[in-house]
């Protein structure tokens, strides 16, 4: 059994409407709990946010989309569906991958379609290696989900068991790269399988073979596509947490927590204070840590993942090659990975990743427009420039990256441009991310399971954290669960189990209410949102 808040929960105020946030108000809806959520911007979404540009609508956080049963287990605990509030399209290619050499890859989540791909592009041999690989995701994601991702750890003792044997047996604990390799040699796959471990913040030669987990996420389990954009999933789960009672302000800063010793009395925030019994944080660590005037004390300094430089263009043609998620692979690997990591310089040869949302849903641009999405991963701010070099470093950057991609097959993409939006880690680090990544802590050994962040911070009896720094970890699908075991730990039900009891009049702050009306409309448009709420 672990560990739940002791004392009242029946209000609680989750702070922060991204994922996270929201993941965690359903759950708690469902096990009878008043909720009020609070958040800065004026739509949901956190880091998946929304930006209207010029008749573009764009979204500003994540593009991939996988294990949308997870979001489906939160509507469902209000007795709603992710189905019915949401069109979800399956991706076909879930990616397409292009390589120096001009060779390119569709990357298929059917186990028949994937194998005649991959034996067109490297062999047989490649193909029923591909085989062998699958069948091992599978078998590495049926071990981990619910015992190693889908839990709360309250001691690394909660570690061992038959499971992690079975991990341990699967070759978890080995490098990823490594064990790919044993399937697969063409180096191109290796690449395909292996390059999701920089989402974790580590390179496949160092991640553990345990993050291939990430990949059967991509390549197995299949990459969807809300219709009207990511920003639609956040959206459905605001509409559904206040169809379920709960109380939403939009536009609210929260400036700091009541205390009264060891328990969080109530919320304020510049428009109002909300008294509570318990509270669920999903800023950024450290504005979390600061709202609780504690801080965990750990034997070594959090490691941060690399961040991003991400430019939103609106043009007016688009490249007949692109996919709507397409991988293009510089001819360096390991050499990239150094400088993103170790040294802190940008990519001398970079993978790019480039989305064209536009090629699922047209709507998202004006008529005969084209909407493009491209990320380079690049240093954090810890390692690399400071986040007030990239005045100067990031309009550079963006014009050798546009000429690199025109290199690459996309001629004209320049002078194609009609919108634009360009982020680099000045712009995270001025939305309160931690080294100037909206990636947050990297998912070393050091900083994974019962090693990363704990969700309960020790000298407050009533608050929990959520969100991609805490347990279990950075990406959509982690997110989500992130919420789901935060409101475990509030309700001291496993995984957030309902029950019969649902609030639908959560009380009223001791303040006038919010300006405006909750924007209930999916897909309203607004400025872009930062990852939760901060003071």
């Amino acid at each position: 059994m672990t560990r739940s808040l002791p004392g009242p929960t029946d209000h609680v105020v989750v702070v922060g409407a991204g994922l996270a946030g929201l993941s965690a108000a359903l759950h708690l809806l469902g096990a009878g709990r008043r909720v009020s959520i609070v958040e800065r911007e004026e739509l949901p979404g956190g880091r998946a946010g929304r930006l209207d540009l010029g008749g573009y609508r764009v979204d500003t956080g994540p593009t991939v989309l996988t294990m949308p049963e997870l979001a489906d287990e939160a509507f469902a605990a209000v007795g709603d569906s992710l189905y019915r509030r949401v069109d979800l399209v399956a991706l076909h290619p879930a990616y397409r991958a292009c390589f120096a050499d001009g060779s390119r890859l569709d990357v298929h989540t059917d186990a028949e379609a994937m194998a005649a791909e991959v034996e067109r592009f490297a062999g047989a041999a490649q193909a029923a290696g591909y085989r062998r690989l699958r069948a091992w995701l599978e078998r590495l994601y049926r071990v981990q989900m619910r015992r190693f991702i889908d839990t709360n750890f309250d001691s690394p003792l909660g570690l061992l068991g038959a499971d992690l044997a079975r991990l341990a047996a699967l070759g978890g604990f080995g490098r990823l790269d490594a064990r790919i390799g044993r399937f697969v040699e063409d180096e191109r796959l290796r690449r395909v399988f292996s390059f999701q471990s920089l989402y974790a913040g580590v390179p496949p030669a160092r991640a553990l073979a345990a993050y291939a987990v990430i990949a059967y996420m991509d390549t197995v389990a299949g990459v969807y596509f809300p219709r009207g954009g990511m920003h639609a999933l956040p959206q459905a789960m605001a509409d559904a947490a206040a169809d379920a009672g709960a109380e939403l302000h939009f536009g609210w800063r929260v400036r700091r927590l009541e205390r009264t010793g060891s328990r969080i009395t109530a919320v304020v925030t510049d428009a109002g204070r909300i008294p509570c019994d318990a509270v669920v944080l999903t800023p950024d660590l450290p504005a979390a840590y600061r709202l609780l005037g504690r801080r965990p004390r750990r034997p070594l300094r959090l490691r941060h993942s690399p961040s991003a430089v991400v430019l939103h263009a609106g043009t007016d043609r688009t490249w007949p090659h692109l996919a709507h998620h397409t991988i293009s692979f510089g001819a360096a690997w390991r050499g990239t990975f150094d400088e993103l990591t170790r040294a802190g310089r940008l990519m001398s040869d970079p993978s790019l990743l480039i989305t064209r949302p536009t090629a699922t849903d047209p709507s998202l641009a004006p008529p005969g427009r084209h909407l493009h999405y491209l990320l380079a991963p690049c240093p954090n701010t810890d390692i690399g420039p400071a986040a007030a070099s990239w005045t100067d470093l990031g309009p550079r950057y963006r014009d050798a990256l546009l000429r690199e991609l025109q290199r690459r097959g996309l001629d004209g993409l320049g002078a194609a441009i009609e919108e634009e939006c360009l982020f680099t880690p000045a712009d995270w680090h001025a939305q309160g991310h931690a080294a100037g990544t909206p990636f947050s802590a990297a998912h070393t050994f050091a900083q994974t399971g019962p090693f990363r962040p704990r969700n309960l911070v020790r000298g407050t009896d009533n608050a929990v954290l959520a969100g991609c720094g805490t347990t279990p970890g950075v990406g959509v699908p982690t997110v989500l669960l992130s919420g789901k075991l935060a409101a475990a730990r509030v309700t001291g039900l496993p995984h957030g189990r309902r029950t019969a009891r649902m609030r639908t009049s959560p009380p009223a702050p001791t303040a006038a209410p919010a300006p405006g009306p909750y924007p209930a409309a999916a897909g309203r448009g607004a400025d872009a949102a930062s990852g939760g709420t901060a003071p």
